[in-house]
């Protein structure tokens, strides 16, 4: 496969600690419906070595074809790592709203959980062109399972897609009822939507986007001061920034800040 262009990184906490195969690519045609991005990563790490993957993820869930097992993992609440060790692959996909109920009927009740599936069939396909070494076939192979496995998008799930990139992309909607009126719908709708469909509320699908920002803001600009950042994503002030910053990656924004320049 390739290299193709990176996707951002926002929600990857240390970039430069990546796998040296690590790939998101955007999902296009009729699966865009169903799934954001596909992420392929690869390592081969040297024995008695740990390579520590910080994330804060984005609010979705995730279908992982790894080399031992397919895995579901819910959407998360906090920060959250993964250590690599040895070698070993991921073919993946986040999933939109509308692919979720496929795998589970309460997103709520998968948080912060990471759950085996029992799809013998899945794991043997990908893992076959994993083996080839065509990755790109992989990700055909997952894409073709998962669009039969959802089956048709209903025009509800469609706006449940919709509260999920609108909450994720858009720095003017800082409240559960700029999503409403962007949607057009009621606030309770919103809140039902995020239920059912993703696993979380609607505000923090917003704090998750304002934190993602904040943390690629202090990384791409070492010398930014932190006042200036919790301004330029919508914090009241600096105190209520390192707040939140602390509670959701466990470190203050300072701390971030100077392990941020350990790994650049």
């Amino acid at each position: 496969m390739g290299e193709l262009p990176e996707i951002s990184e926002r929600g990857v906490l240390y970039p430069r600690r990546l796998p040296p195969r690590f790939q998101r690519i955007p999902a296009t045609g009729p699966v865009g419906e169903l799934v954001v991005w596909w992420w392929i990563a690869q390592w081969n790490e040297p024995l008695g070595s740990v390579s520590r993957q910080d994330l804060l993820p984005f609010p979705g869930c995730n279908l992982v074809v790894e080399r031992d097992m397919v895995g579901f993992a819910g959407p998360t609440t906090r920060a959250s790592h993964r250590d690599l060790v040895g070698s070993g692959w991921a073919v993946a996909a986040l999933l939109r709203p509308a692919a979720v109920p496929a795998f589970a009927s309460g997103p709520a009740s998968v948080r912060d959980s990471y759950v085996s599936l029992l799809v013998p069939e899945l794991h043997s396909r990908v893992a076959e062109a994993v083996a080839a070494g065509d990755f790109n076939d992989a990700v055909a192979r997952l894409s073709a399972w998962v669009t039969a496995r959802v089956g048709p998008v209903t025009d509800e799930a469609r706006l449940a897609n919709a509260l999920a990139e609108v909450a994720g992309s858009d720095s003017s909607v800082v409240s559960v009822g700029d999503l409403a009126t962007a949607l057009n719908v009621s606030q309770r709708t919103v809140h039902r939507l995020a239920e059912q469909y993703i696993g979380l509320t609607p505000h923090a699908l917003i704090r998750r986007r304002r934190l993602q920002e904040a943390a690629e803001h202090i990384r791409s600009e070492p010398g930014v001061s932190l006042s200036t950042v919790a301004a330029a994503h919508g914090f009241s002030d600096q105190a209520h920034f390192a707040r939140e910053f602390q509670r959701f990656l466990g470190q203050t924004p300072r701390e971030y800040r100077g392990a941020s320049e350990h790994y650049s």
